[in-house]
């Protein structure tokens, strides 16, 4: 059996693996919130990779995601997740396979939270993948964005309070996850179309449009940032925030993303503030 130890060590190793941008904040944590925050990101990556899954077809990629929502709402039964994902199991990553791992990771008194945060997504995921990811209008945009990123927020706001009892707006969290996925939308726009035949604009709307939707979500995660007043988790709200701000500029002047040591720069600017 993995012990306690390792399995938070192989939790960072992870979040380097699969996140750079996250990894840098998560692990400016101090040593609870690092595990914690750090758990509950591979967990919601690892449903989020089932989703994104180039080889799944959507109607399987459904039935995963609702089967381990359903999982996630009691206590979490390895053996039958293992036995769920058995048939994909060469194709999956990783930090799919090892989502029992990652919850062990979690500390007890807010494992439950980032279950349900988790489980929830799990299943916008499954309805989202039925419609074949079709969205028309600002509304579904909204709705998908909120089950894809805007949890991650909610979650995060849960992890605030329950480690020092900071609180903080729970819309505007929603919005601070919204208007990351928004600019990973518009970076990532040709991508989608030509890998995935998924399209994430609404019926009409330019590029434009979505950074100007993409704005508006980030001005909302500018306020949300000015409840928080531990300098380390400030530090970690602030991080991507400001990539998306620069990457979103970076865009609006031509360029597909930042380079590495513009993210190198952006992020010792941070710390070093």
């Amino acid at each position: 059996m993995t012990s306690g130890l390792s399995l938070k060590k192989d939790a960072m190793h992870m979040l380097k693996k699969t996140s750079r941008t996250f990894y840098i904040p998560i692990s400016l944590l101090g040593s609870t919130l690092k595990n914690t925050v750090g758990s509950a990101y591979l967990c919601m990556r690892a449903v989020d990779e089932i989703e994104d899954h180039e080889e799944i077809d959507s109607k399987v990629k459904q039935d995963l995601l609702y089967a381990t929502s359903d999982l996630l709402k009691n206590e979490f039964d390895e053996a039958a997740y293992c036995k769920l994902l058995q048939p994909y199991k060469s194709i999956l990553p990783e930090v799919t396979l090892r989502l029992g791992d990652w919850l062990k990771v979690c500390p007890e008194g807010i494992v439950d939270k980032v279950k349900e945060s988790t489980s929830t997504m799990a299943a916008g995921m499954a309805d989202w993948a039925g419609k074949n990811w079709q969205i028309e209008t600002k509304e579904d945009l909204d709705d998908y964005t909120y089950y894809v990123a805007g949890l991650v927020g909610v979650m995060l706001s849960d992890i605030w309070e329950w480690h020092d009892g900071t609180t903080t707006d729970r819309e505007l969290a929603i919005g601070y996850g919204r208007g990351l996925q928004a600019v990973n939308i518009l970076r990532n726009q040709e991508e989608d179309l030509e890998e995935r035949g998924v399209g994430f604009f609404p019926k009409g709307w330019s590029r434009d449009d979505m950074f100007h939707y993409a704005e508006n979500n980030l001005n909302a995660a500018e306020q949300y940032i000015k409840d928080i007043k531990g300098r380390r988790t400030l530090l970690f709200c602030k991080i991507p925030l400001s990539l998306a701000v620069k990457t979103l500029d970076a865009m609006r002047v031509g360029k597909e993303k930042m380079s590495r040591d513009e993210v190198n720069a952006a992020v010792d600017e941070i710390i070093n503030k």
